[in-house]
């Protein structure tokens, strides 16, 4: 029998939920498929910070680098936010994800058919929207030196080398070759030289793959297109806080960020977690929605695992229980059967996924 070893980040606020529910319809599609899953639990965030005064132990790092791949929650909260910038549980996070090189951060937007009254755009706008956001995930601006917060000013430094760009390109034009063969490079060429040598750096990589169109677009002019005509878009590539921003912006089209996953990967490691925050303010009670959670451990199953079929059993499962009605609170009454707690949505998406 196939054995995966996950390391568990649950993390804070709604975290532990929602990976419950993701654990939940895991161990039901191994079970269909034929392989098993063992799991070991680690702190990152504001729990780790209350037990170890360290958003991000050791054992954490090193569970992570052990396991075959990493479920992970949201972390983040108000009990935290007083804390020293190295304290944060933010911080963790961004740690993690350079010790593990996980430096391409995949990020899906599709509408479903079923929640598409969910947006607040136009159906006629977002129907067939079927778009992945492919975010340079370890370098820019989030990690640049020198940085400093001083009493009369503040300053962060954007960094890319030629070789981060070449290695996120390369996997964006990788990815665009299997989707619709179309890759959108988001820069700010006009006003920023690192955002130069960015789109030097993208035509030189996409000569490698001339099957693939490329077009580079403006960071200001994309986020408008975004909401305009998403239609347009396969593959959007782009720098670190450029992407984090506009896969924000696009989850809106899918009617609720409680509905999109993400992957992040590297040549090794990959982190798999709902891009959503931890939502403290209705923690506790049922109210989550884990699909996002539960999407992300399908992309762990395909991208870190390989078990193409089991992602395929949660990914159909999850489009057969929203067309069945069932909704989360997030999602509202949008052509709802019935408003289901996040416990109770898990358990679905469980059973439509153990069908034969």
């Amino acid at each position: 029998m196939r054995k995966y070893r996950i390391a568990v980040i649950k993390g804070d606020g709604i975290g532990p939920e929602i990976v419950d529910e993701a654990i939940k319809v895991l161990d039901a599609v191994s079970v269909k498929e034929g392989f098993e899953l063992s799991y070991k639990e680690y702190l990152m965030g504001g729990a780790a910070y209350d037990v170890f005064e360290d958003p991000l132990p050791e054992e954490t790092v090193e569970g992570a680098k052990e396991a075959d791949a990493v479920l992970f929650g949201a972390i983040g909260g108000e009990k935290w936010d007083s804390l020293p910038r190295d304290k944060r549980p933010e911080t963790g996070l961004l740690k993690l994800r350079k010790a593990l090189g996980v430096y391409a951060n995949l990020r899906p937007v599709v509408v479903y058919d079923e929640l598409i009254n969910a947006s607040t755009l136009k159906p006629e706008v977002i129907k067939g929207v079927d778009l992945l956001v492919v975010r340079e995930l370890i370098g820019g601006i989030y990690f640049g030196q020198p940085r400093a917060l001083e009493e009369e000013r503040a300053y962060n430094t954007m960094v890319y080398t030629k070789e981060e760009i070449k290695r996120i390109a390369k996997k964006a034009f990788e990815i665009a070759s299997k989707r619709r063969g179309k890759v959108t490079s988001v820069d700010k060429a006009n006003v920023l030289e690192v955002s130069q040598l960015w789109r030097e750096t993208v035509e030189e990589v996409s000569k490698e793959y001339p099957e693939i169109a490329l077009e580079h677009m403006y960071v200001d002019n994309a986020a408008m297109q975004l909401i305009r005509d998403p239609r347009q878009f396969d593959v959007i590539l782009t720098g670190n806080i450029f992407g984090d921003i506009l896969s924000d912006e696009a989850s809106m089209l899918s009617g609720s960020i409680g509905l999109l996953p993400s992957a992040s990967v590297g040549e090794k490691h990959g982190l798999y977690e709902p891009i959503h925050g931890s939502a403290p303010d209705i923690a506790g009670q049922g109210i989550a929605n884990p699909v996002a959670t539960i999407s992300s451990a399908a992309m762990m199953l395909r991208f870190q695992l390989g078990e193409e079929s089991a992602a395929d059993r949660i990914e159909k499962a999850i489009k057969e229980v929203l067309h069945e009605g069932y909704r989360t609170k997030d999602l509202g009454d949008f052509d709802a059967k019935e408003i289901v707690t996040t416990n109770e949505m898990g358990s679905l998406i469980a059973q439509y996924a153990s069908k034969d």
